[in-house]
């Protein structure tokens, strides 16, 4: 469905042919000082180092031959270091080829960590680190031109055997969002539980206890954080203890002690974890973030689990290779107005569907009042789009970080609520009480003269507002009597700087020509042009101190103005000195309203993401509809016209819309066959995506809907990175198949598409078969089947034959074939019954293989076809296909 196309990456790269790469210029005893120092950094495969050297960055070594190799794509870039034998391969890097490397580093390969040194010669400093679950001091980096929209999560893990059993305690730190939290629970050999964790907390970095041994299992974990694209590091073992955690999370985490004990003794494999976590993390070094911290109840139960391969299936994330935003679900669904906190609250939301049938009905009733209204739509958007992105604004002032234009734009936005609130109290339909409940009651709290309109008033008082429309933040000079002093002063100072101006310019007659001036180096001087200095040269001999002469003129000075230049620039510096004081009492008072902002915050980002979903329900070509919601246990998944959303909103697609119907005991079970390119694979796949669009809270694409909540969604589609990894297709074929078998249940959806293709037909079929009984008499959950293997529409007479099944039905995707040309039409539909026959040749037609080759595989295919009736006759044998194949799959199930 996604084509291949231009990675992020790659639009970053700069080719040494076409850019000047700047020059690393060292004498012999700054290279060898800097050898020295760089030899003793220690090694670690993991980090990336950048050196600033002020105009632009260099990297060193092995790094550096990774940068030219990956970012520049030759390796004629590098330089050396020194000329002996320890000689250090070098690279420059421009300042906006470095934030390039940074995004892709942190943001999107997630597999190394960054450091940034400051200094020269030998002396250098560590100044920032930074890794992909701690982005630490490089957000204003990475986020200067883009909005944050992912908050990352650091997170530990260890494990341990009981009874037999395999128990997990997990611990992950929000650093963004400055929560945490920690949980235990049970899993089994694939780390299946884990990994729909890691899905849904969106972790980009994981810390271990360290191993001996390259066991089996410690394989297993790895290659689960790899499948998940999250960093994963190792440390020792004794960092993994309890012993101090609740002291440690008291310190951190607003709410009793009492609270806290129960958390951190509920579970002492959690508990060592978070120890371990809050080492690593080193938040206890910062006073800064005591009792900050929201301590966060998880449960690996408490939303839909996905995984990695139901992700890639779903196409829910942005991947670099999408050609367009409509490519994936989250670019499709984003139409958030706030800079960022909507986009990263999507973000979460698709990676945490619901399963309370309450909760999503009432995001689905605030999406409905703004579907229903347009005016009411469109007024609270366009208020969200003057909303800045308050989270980081409120972490920089709880850092003590923020400027003066930061509490500017928290107080642009304090200002636009009471807005936001008046739109919300226009509605006055069936859902009043939800949304005076859920928003109104807050927020109308949080406007009053107690709260924000306190922070509104100091603003107004200390902030010179006029002065913003110049660009400039400063404090009002009248809300502090001695900046008032300093500004009167200087101003005094300044009114006769002008006087000693207008003098010259009467005693030298030069009244137009002469220039006064502002310089860094001398204060305020005159300046005339080198035409008309001649005129007045003896005068200035006389009576002036020419201070520098070059193309642009002569600049002079006199005594008084000297003198009262030297005052204006004293009494600045106090002034600046002053702002300076006054911005950080600013700022220390803006943090008292902190907990208040991170409640506007929170609010305004859920409006901003249902109105979202409002506004694509109603912008779409084919309308949205509202699904009907019902609990796992009752209840069928139907979708009537149902549409893949992202395929639809392709340019020049015409997608043909299908029914699915999902009923239990008549068709929970559907194989769906047909000839590749017919659709089977954008079908089942827009199945997954509607249930989980739904029980996010959004509309579907669909005439009608009904959905049966779901516990997990699953799906066995294509081969993704697998090679990537070192596993061949067909052991990824198995190992998520095995994946699917030990952990679906009964309440789960199932997506299968062309299962056994990566090994013999006969091996292949026998898998497909027993797969498809185990599913259907074991694991009972609704799933669709697409296949090529024709002959497993015989489970259909199988399920009839009084065996204890959940319905098994045939569908297939409809294909005209002429009767005189042969020639194949896809028409995209998909219905009842079975496909009796393949299409494969047919498709090689499609793809104009040469005619030979087409003639060789029909009379290849007749012989195989003639071969196999014979060989049925000889047996004597029309009994239904041996079904006992559960053997074959029990290997990947324990």
């Amino acid at each position: 469905m996604v084509s291949p196309g231009a990675t992020g990456m790659e639009e970053g790269i700069e080719s040494v042919d076409d850019v000047k790469l700047p020059e690393l210029k060292l004498d012999a005893k700054q290279a060898r000082g800097f050898i020295n120092f760089y030899a003793k950094l220690p090694k670690d495969e993991q980090v990336v180092r950048f050196f600033d050297r002020k105009d632009y960055f260099t990297a060193h070594g092995d790094n550096a031959i990774f940068i030219a190799k990956t970012y520049y794509r030759t390796l004629t870039g590098l330089r050396q270091l020194g000329n002996d034998s320890d000689a250090l391969s070098s690279v420059s890097i421009s300042k906006s080829m470095f934030e390039t490397i940074l995004r892709d580093l942190l943001l999107t390969r997630t597999d190394h960590t960054v450091e940034l040194y400051e200094g020269s010669g030998s002396n250098w400093r560590l100044i920032k680190t930074g890794t992909p679950g701690c982005l630490g001091s490089f957000e204003d980096v990475l986020f200067a031109t883009n909005d944050m929209q992912d908050t990352p999560v650091v997170m530990a893990v260890q494990a341990a055997v009981r009874e037999n059993e395999r128990v997990l305690g997990l611990a992950f730190v929000n650093l963004t969002k400055r929560s945490m939290g920690l949980t235990e629970f049970l899993d089994d050999d694939h780390y299946t539980n884990l990994e729909s964790a890691i899905i849904a907390l969106g972790c980009k970095e994981c810390i271990v206890p360290q191993e001996n041994v390259n066991s089996k299992d410690v394989e297993r974990l790895r290659d689960v954080f790899t499948r998940c694209n999250v960093l994963l590091r190792e440390k020792k073992k004794n960092i993994f203890k309890a012993r101090d955690a609740g002291q440690d999370l008291s310190r951190l985490v607003k709410g009793s002690p009492e609270q806290l004990k129960d958390s951190i003794f509920s579970s002492e494999l959690a508990a060592g974890a978070l120890s371990a976590l809050l080492v690593y993390t080193d938040l206890l070094a910062d006073d800064s973030n005591y009792g900050k911290f929201a301590l966060e109840p998880y449960s690996i139960n408490a939303f839909m689990r996905l995984d990695a391969a139901a992700l890639r299936a779903l196409n829910v994330l942005e991947g670099k290779g999408d050609a367009n935003k409509n490519f994936s679900l989250f670019g499709l669904m984003n139409r958030t107005c706030t800079a960022g906190m909507g986009k990263r609250l999507l973000n979460r939301w698709l990676k945490q569907p619901l399963l309370d049938v309450d909760e999503i009905n009432m995001r689905l009733d605030v999406v409905q009042i703004f579907v229903e209204d347009a005016a009411l739509r469109q007024d609270m958007r366009q208020h969200l789009k003057r909303i800045p992105d308050m989270e980081r604004l409120i972490r920089k002032v709880d850092k003590r970080k923020a400027s003066l234009q930061d509490i500017v734009k928290l107080y642009q936005a304090t200002v636009r609520l009471p807005f936001i609130k008046d739109i919300l109290e226009r509605y006055n339909g069936e859902s009043a009480s939800l949304i005076n409940k859920h928003f109104l009651e807050s927020l109308k709290t949080w406007i009053g003269p107690q709260h924000l309109g306190k922070f509104e008033g100091l603003v107004e008082a200390a902030v010179d507002l006029e002065q913003i429309q110049a660009g400039e933040y400063i404090i009002a000079a009248g809300y502090d009597s001695n900046l008032q002093n300093i500004k009167s002063e200087r101003d005094s100072v300044e009114d006769k700087i002008q006087k000693v101006y207008k003098a010259a310019a009467d005693e030298l007659d030069v009244d137009k020509a002469l220039k006064l001036e502002k310089t860094s180096q001398w204060g305020h001087v005159f300046r005339l042009t080198k035409k008309e200095e001649p005129k007045v040269r003896r005068q200035l001999n006389a009576n002036y101190i020419t201070l520098e002469t070059r193309k642009d003129g002569v600049k002079f000075t006199n005594a008084k103005l000297k003198r009262l230049s030297e005052q204006y620039i004293t009494l600045s510096e106090d002034y600046a000195n002053t702002q300076r004081a006054l911005v950080g009492k600013v700022v220390e008072v803006t943090a008292t309203f902190n907990e208040v902002f991170e409640g506007a915050a929170s609010l305004v980002a859920e409006l901003d993401v249902l109105v979202s979903f409002a506004e694509l329900s109603v912008s779409s070509a084919s309308p949205y509809v509202r699904p009907l919601i019902t609990s796992s246990d009752t209840g069928d998944i139907i979708l009537k016209e149902s549409r893949h959303p992202c395929v639809e909103a392709q340019d020049g697609v015409s997608f043909i819309p299908n029914d699915c119907c999902l009923v239990r005991g008549k068709s929970w079970f559907q194989i769906i066959t047909g000839p590749n390119m017919g659709g089977k694979s954008t079908f089942i796949r827009q199945v997954g995506v509607n249930v989980l669009m739904a029980q996010v809270g959004c509309y579907v694409p669909c005439d009608y809907a009904t959905i049966s909540v779901r516990d997990s969604i699953f799906a066995r589609v294509g081969a993704g990175d697998c090679q990537l990894r070192g596993v061949s297709t067909f052991m990824a074929e198995m190992l998520e198949t095995a994946a699917i078998l030990k952990a679906a249940t009964d309440k789960s959806l199932i997506i299968i598409d062309e299962l056994g293709r990566g090994t013999s037909t006969y091996d292949g079929f026998g898998l497909a078969w027993a797969i498809c009984e185990y599913l259907t008499e074991v694991t009972r959950a609704p799933t669709l089947f697409a296949t090529h293997f024709h002959e497993l529409t015989a489970l259909e007479n199988s399920a009839d034959s009084g065996r204890q099944t959940v319905g098994v039905a045939n569908f297939h995707v409809k294909a005209h074939l002429d009767d005189v040309s042969r020639k194949l039409t896809m028409l995209y539909k998909v219905e009842e019954g079975a496909c009796d026959q393949s299409f494969g040749i047919h498709v090689a037609e499609f793809a104009h293989f040469p005619q030979s080759v087409i003639e060789l595989a029909k009379e290849k295919a007749n012989e195989l076809e003639d071969f196999s009736q014979l060989s049925k006759k000889e047996d004597g044998s029309n009994e239904e296909v041996n079904t006992n194949h559960f053997v074959i799959i029990f290997s990947f199930v324990k």
